[in-house]
């Protein structure tokens, strides 16, 4: 039985109608794999048949582009959503995989941090406008996961995502300064906590760019799970070249390469993530 055939056959627990999980993709570093596992994660839960919504606020838009979105078409984008111009709804597209929409992003939100300088709210606008969304939920705008692609660095965009948030999910490459970032990031997340949203959690640690044949990565892996123990998903994400390219082609590396390592890795996350779902829920 392949993963696949495992997943569809999976009794997935419903969320609350209008009540998606929202989960924030964050690592200050860049390089780690964070927006590539935005959109194959996001990807492989749709394949299971959860209704997912990624918000690309990226100002390089990868992860829109990598979902097949032309961003220099858009007439509205999370940049809009941001500075109140647009309901979040107005940016969302659908992609060409079932159940998997995104807000795509432009390079306009570089610029957001000056634009909104010491607006009281600024914290707060992705919040506000994922909860006006579930508010007034369509058939098909009845999420059941929300993923936000960070910026790969700690500034406002970071902030809002992390303030909207139900949990951080970390993607985590397997170098030498792999711990050193994550340091970092959680003092992030634990002044997020403090000053703007108490409930923020982190869901999980997933280990990106895994290669078996590599001293320093096992390293990685051992260090990283003596550090952050059940955090880290047992789920490691390989090194693999059709991943590399299916983004130039505009496709999640499932709909380009099923059958590779990579996907097989993607879709056994996924399942991953809704058990710990069931888990909190079961608590």
């Amino acid at each position: 039985m392949t993963v696949i055939d495992h997943i569809y056959q999976e009794d997935k627990a419903p969320h609350p109608a209008g009540h998606p999980r929202i989960l924030a993709l964050a690592n200050q570093k860049g390089g780690v794999g964070k927006t590539t596992t935005a959109i194959n994660l996001g990807t492989a839960l749709a394949a299971i048949g959860e209704r997912v919504l990624i918000v690309d606020l990226d100002p390089q838009g990868n992860a829109s582009t990598g979902l097949g979105i032309d961003r220099r078409s858009r007439n509205c984008s999370t940049y809009d959503v941001l500075i109140g111009e647009a309901p979040l709804r107005d940016a969302v597209v659908p992609t060409a995989v079932p159940r998997l929409h995104i807000a795509a992003s432009t390079m306009d939100l570089s610029g957001l941090e000056l634009e909104l300088g010491s607006t009281r709210d600024r914290a707060f606008r992705l919040r506000d406008a994922i909860a006006a969304l579930n508010t007034n939920a369509t058939q098909d705008t009845d999420y059941t996961y929300v993923l936000i692609d960070c910026p790969p660095s700690l500034n406002l965009l970071t902030v809002n995502a992390m303030a909207a948030s139900d949990a951080i999910l970390v993607p985590l490459q397997c170098e030498f300064f792999a711990l050193e970032g994550l340091s970092q990031l959680l003092q992030t997340v634990e002044q997020v906590r403090t000053t703007l949203n108490p409930n923020l959690s982190i869901h999980g640690i997933v280990l990106t760019m895994f290669d078996s044949r590599n001293n320093l990565s096992n390293q990685v892996v051992a260090d990283v799970r003596q550090f952050m123990g059940s955090k880290v998903y047992n789920t490691m994400i390989p090194r693999n070249v059709r991943i590399s390219e299916a983004p130039s082609y505009g496709k999640p590396v499932l709909v380009y390469d099923l059958k590779c390592v990579g996907s097989d890795a993607y879709l056994k996350l996924a399942t991953e993530v809704i058990q710990r779902e069931r888990e909190l829920r079961a608590h």
